[in-house]
């Protein structure tokens, strides 16, 4: 797609972005294409994370799942006895 683009392409544009914007925005507008792109790549990886932790999570074996019965809170185990 780009293969016959040169080096004399590439100042063409350079110099017609110097034009639109301005000596003195270029710095400010690198700084702010940089951090977003290190915001991007910091929100990439911790999807990233939260896709391997519910992974992880829906592979291990729930206590239902192995034939255990489920916990009973304390509040159930009591009977109805008000001297315990």
């Amino acid at each position: 797609m780009f293969g016959n683009l040169t080096g004399w392409h590439l100042l063409v544009v350079l110099a017609v972005i110097l034009l639109l914007f301005g000596a003195a925005k270029l710095p400010a507008l690198a700084k702010s294409m940089g951090q977003s792109a290190r915001v991007f790549k910091s929100e990439m990886k911790e999807m990233k994370r939260d896709d391997e932790i519910a992974a992880q999570s829906s592979d291990a074996p729930r206590p239902t799942d192995a034939g255990t019965s489920p916990t009973v809170a304390p509040e159930q185990r009591r009977s109805n006895d008000p001297t315990v």
